[in-house]
């Protein structure tokens, strides 16, 4: 038995009283997941564990099956390990996003969407002035990459900054836990400031502002941690001798490469509406063809979450359906190996709050054969219907591999 996991980053959502007190899964067109889960198994499962924020690198690291309060160090280092960053003893990684600042405002988490090619000549800025052999900006994707702090104390409080679009930025930055950490947030700050200063006047900035894009004026490092000790997915469930993740975010790569997943880059793979989901596809078929697991993630539906756009996140639902999880299943009904399909959001990330939550999200399960347990669409209603009840920790993980 193959398996293959569908991982719709920030799908699940809240009911709105534009869709007539519906979610968007509900209100979605979406038959190939509606018609899996009729022919198979769903539940619900929570993917933050308590105690913990509902950020993307949580929920995929439990649903993977890791036990979060022992392995988790963090975003920054998951994306260390998937650009190739190899963090020394006492080295601190951090997620550095290039954000737009608005006067006191934090405007958006993203610079407007900045593109990699033109983010890559700002990080290269900030380490030419701002680095040294304590501190050092590595290029990641788009707005997402790194800051490593030699000597850094984690024990800092740091704010995601897409949890807090339109707030005043100062009272955000960062702060001490302990009189040792004092010392790490006063660096960090400092460097916040400092790049702000730096990019301004930017040449790059200039010049999107005259286009009418958001400038890309500041960083805003935040989620930090130290090399985690994660086990290969192959130690955890035996039957994952090879194993592969594909994706455009980094810190699902980064997971993947602790994991023991081979990554598998796809040109034209954006992590927004726009990317190219057929040439995911077709690597996912073709990992298929020699590994045990193949996990797919799609990052669109979570970016348009977090914009606050129901339209587009209907969207992004529905091309999920129609352009991924579709073509998968009409490709692999027939073959001679069965393949296990799993569909699931690793959170909500509701269009009118535009961050995540920690509430359990609905997934099914199916392979020939199943069967099904009487639950007729995918949904969060739906679902909380299904067989499996309410999972936690490894719970999916153990049912999902145990085929």
């Amino acid at each position: 038995m193959k398996h293959i996991i569908i991982l719709g980053d920030g799908m699940a959502d809240w009911p709105s009283v534009f869709f007539s007190n519906q979610t968007l899964l509900q209100h979605s067109h979406t038959p190939y997941m509606d018609m899996l889960a009729s022919k198979g198994r769903t539940g619900r499962l929570m993917t933050v564990p308590d105690g913990f924020h509902p950020g993307s690198e949580v929920a995929n690291m439990s649903v993977l099956g890791y036990d979060l309060p022992k392995v988790y160090e963090g975003r920054g280092v998951l994306e260390a390990a998937s650009i190739g960053v190899e963090l020394q003893p006492g080295d601190m990684a951090m997620r550095c996003n290039i954000v737009c600042i608005e006067g006191e405002i934090l405007k958006n988490h993203s610079a407007g969407h900045i593109t990699t090619e033109e983010a890559d000549v700002l990080v290269k800025y900030l380490q030419e002035h701002l680095g040294n052999e304590r501190v050092h900006f590595y290029t990641g994707v788009q707005y997402r990459h790194l800051l490593v702090i030699r000597g850094g104390n984690k024990q800092i409080d740091c704010t995601p900054p897409h949890d807090v679009p339109l707030h005043p930025f100062r009272p955000l930055m960062v702060k001490a836990e302990m009189p040792e950490a004092q010392e790490t947030a006063d660096l960090i700050n400092d460097l916040i400031l400092k790049s702000q200063e730096l990019l301004k006047n930017h040449p790059l900035n200039l010049k999107r502002m005259a286009e009418g894009k958001d400038p890309a004026n500041s960083i805003w490092p935040w989620s930090p941690g130290y090399r985690p000790q994660m086990e290969p997915l192959s130690v955890m469930y035996p039957s994952i001798q090879k194993g592969s993740v594909i994706s455009a975010v980094d810190l699902i790569n980064g997971i993947g490469v602790y994991a023991g997943l081979r990554r598998i880059s796809v040109e034209g793979a954006t992590g927004l509406y726009d990317t190219n989901y057929e040439s995911k596809v077709s690597a996912a078929l073709e990992a298929l063809k020699t590994d045990d697991l193949v996990y797919l993630h799609i990052e669109a539906s979570d970016e348009a979450g977090h914009e606050g756009n129901f339209e587009l996140k209907k969207l992004t639902i529905e091309n999920l359906d129609k352009r991924v999880v579709g073509p998968i299943y009409e490709a692999v009904k027939d073959w001679e190996e069965p393949v296990a399909i799993a569909v699931l959001p690793d959170h909500p990330t509701p269009c009118e709050l535009r961050t995540h939550t920690a509430e359990p999200v609905p997934f099914l399960i199916y392979y020939p054969g199943i069967e099904p347990d009487g639950v007729q669409t995918f949904d969060e209603v739906a679902c909380a219907e299904g067989i499996y009840g309410v999972m936690k920790g490894n719970e999916f993980m153990n049912e999902f591999m145990k085929i």
